[in-house]
């Protein structure tokens, strides 16, 4: 079995998944591990979340996103090659792009996951909507 096969029998998506991309591969290996951790295609990408709460994600332009939360913003903007995450042409405070040399190590990625999780899990959990 190939490993982007194996990945994905271990996530959850709720909609159509974009064809996997070697990031989004990278991206479930580190998360894939943790508990109550879920996947889901919104934003033109694939977002991930704990508890119902954002952690990032992985857009359709192989974009890494994650959620830092305002408190932690300015301090990651402050990190090599991370930038505002603004793909409405206006900067969401608490999230940013991550541009690919900020990513390359599997530690750099994972200390990035790490953040996103650390945020999400400090936020109540999101309450199951009935559809």
């Amino acid at each position: 079995m190939t490993e982007k096969r194996r990945m994905a029998r271990h996530t959850k998506t709720k909609n159509a998944p974009l064809p996997d991309s070697d990031l989004l591969i990278r991206v479930r290996k580190v998360l894939h591990r943790r508990r109550g951790i879920s996947e889901n295609h919104m934003f033109g990408g694939t977002c991930f979340f704990v508890n119902g709460n954002m952690i990032g994600g992985v857009t359709g332009k192989e974009e890494l996103v994650i959620r830092v939360g305002p408190d932690r913003y300015e301090e990651c903007l402050d990190q090599p090659f991370a930038r505002p995450m603004d793909f409405t042409k206006r900067p969401m405070r608490g999230f940013v792009y991550v541009d690919h040399p900020g990513h390359r190590s599997d530690a750099d990625l994972r200390d990035w996951l790490d953040r996103g999780v650390r945020h999400a899990r400090s936020l109540p959990p999101k309450k199951k909507t009935s559809s």
